[in-house]
């Protein structure tokens, strides 16, 4: 879940230093899909035309950079509304709605209750995509993908499984073909929302590892080497015989890199792909409908969710704003735009190899997106 990364290997500097500037603005990502404009539905355009042009400012994640770049691109000469976002970290977004920098934030790393209390003001979690991590390894000569569990994936990032020829991981891949090699953890050294999902989950299958380091966007590493982003994990482990380390998902599978499988709690090996993913949110969505009631509900984890299809290591992403600080007429513009991306834009979602919201979640979020411009405008009274 967050959980903030980049989809494919750019330099560092440019996908945090670009800014989607109206209009003008390119994505990242452009030449992963057509740029062709996406249907829009009669509603929608009733919404553009009930709304007075009003500009949003936004920054944070840069794993949902190249997916809102589009988003922001596509929308724009439909409603007439620019909406500028920067590419900083989920760090970033939190900072912008608690000193109130930017009309909303962007984050896959869920707020914490002490930083929802320093904005004075209620905030919403609005999940927009679906996303994971995968590990990626360098064995050369293995052959079939590697397997495997949570205790082993624990073990290897605590530092206690030092070699591939251990039993346990010989017993999880009985028809696989593993070296002696010594086992090279690659870890993230930034604050990164990728490393806030990947060390949940850890710290919710392992007691040891929720006792120290514990979860986080920065983690206190047991062992390993640290490298910067996505691009900078995926070549050391590419660069490195018997690296292991963790990237997102999407970016794993466009760079085409090797997946490990991993044993989630119905006992199955599963792969990071969009179903195994959507699956995830899905069971837990279920789980939780019936304690739904507040606002911030979609602070939800999505790891190690139940269910034979479920791919243990997904996570929301989340746009994060209070609509009594936006007023009404910024808050009818952030609700129009998302009731367009989470249904006419579905399809860049998709096209990007992002993975959306399974449908029962995204209608239930664009109910709850209707309610709030008459909450804003009774907190902005005229």
């Amino acid at each position: 879940m967050t959980v903030p990364d980049g989809q494919r290997p750019l330099r560092a500097a440019v996908l945090l230093g670009l800014a989607l500037l109206g209009v003008a603005a390119c994505s990242p990502r452009d030449d992963l899909a057509e740029n062709q404009s996406q249907p829009v539905s009669d509603s929608a355009r009733a919404a553009f035309a009930s709304s007075a042009r009003v500009d949003l400012t936004g920054g944070g994640a840069t794993f949902p950079y190249p997916l809102y770049a589009r988003w922001f691109n596509e929308y724009a000469p439909l409603a007439q509304v620019r909406i500028n976002y920067r590419a900083e970290g989920s760090g970033e977004g939190i900072r912008h709605i608690i000193n109130r920098t930017a009309d909303f934030g962007a984050t896959d790393v869920p707020m914490t209750d002490a930083q929802l209390s320093r904005v004075g003001a209620q905030v919403l979690h609005i999940p927009t995509a679906v996303g994971a991590v995968a590990i990626t390894y360098n064995l050369p000569g293995a052959g079939r993908p590697l397997r495997l569990s949570a205790d082993v994936l624990t073990d290897i990032f605590l530092g206690r499984i030092t070699r591939w020829s251990d039993a346990r991981l010989a017993a999880l891949n009985p028809d696989r073909t593993l070296p002696d090699d010594s086992v090279i953890v690659v870890v993230r050294d930034d604050d990164s929302g990728t490393s806030y999902i990947f060390s949940d989950y850890l710290a919710t299958v392992s007691a040891d590892w929720a006792r120290h380091p514990g979860r986080g966007s920065t983690v206190d590493w047991p062992v390993g080497r640290g490298a910067h982003g996505n691009e900078g994990v995926a070549g050391l482990v590419k660069q490195t015989v018997g690296a292991i380390g963790y990237v997102e998902a999407v970016f794993a599978r466009q760079n085409r890199l090797p997946l490990a499988h991993l044993r989630n709690r119905a006992g199955r090996f599963i792969s990071p792909m969009p179903y195994e993913i959507a699956a995830a949110a899905d069971q837990v969505l279920a789980r939780e409908a019936g304690r739904m009631t507040r606002p911030n509900d979609y602070r939800l984890s999505l790891v190690d969710a139940p269910g034979q299809a479920s791919y243990p290591i997904a996570s929301f992403t989340w746009l994060v704003f209070s609509p009594a600080v936006l007023g009404e007429p910024r808050t009818r513009q952030l609700v129009d735009f998302l009731h367009w991306a989470l249904r006419d834009g579905s399809a860049i979602t998709s096209s990007l190899g992002y993975v959306t919201l399974p449908t029962s979640v995204a209608e239930d979020v664009l109910q709850r997106l209707d309610q709030l411009p008459a909450a804003a405008a009774r907190a902005h009274p005229h």
